[in-house]
């Protein structure tokens, strides 16, 4: 028996309609996992800034455009703006001090007055 041109066409074409959309399926799933890597990197202390942006890219290209893609480029965005504004700053929000050569030092405090000795103390 001869098999029919006209039969085997549809019978590809819903193969590879399949094979297409598991491989999308694949590469969605996988850059929602790069999206969540790219949120998980910025939540760091010391996030990697070309890393996460690299991953927010890849999830761009599989067509991903969730809220959780404009909160990590919106993170992204924030932590950039807050390592130009704090550069050349201590932890504690203050400029950092430049100590130069001859510079003075800070005198040291005085210590608090002692009570004359014949006042008796209240324990």
């Amino acid at each position: 028996m001869a098999i029919e041109a006209a039969l085997v066409k549809p019978v590809v074409d819903v193969l590879l309609a399949l094979f297409q959309q598991g491989s999308e399926l694949k590469l969605k799933s996988n850059a929602q996992a790069a999206l969540r890597e790219a949120i998980r990197e910025l939540l760091q202390a010391n996030p990697d800034e070309n890393r996460a942006a690299a991953r927010i890219a890849i999830a761009r290209a599989a067509g991903i455009l969730s809220e959780d893609v404009v909160l990590a480029e919106d993170m992204l965005q924030k932590h950039r703006a807050t390592k130009a504004r704090t550069r050349g700053k201590s932890t504690t929000g203050r400029r950092r001090a430049r100590s130069e050569p001859g510079e003075a030092e800070v005198p040291a405090r005085k210590p608090a007055p002692k009570p004359p000795a014949g006042t008796p103390t209240s324990h």
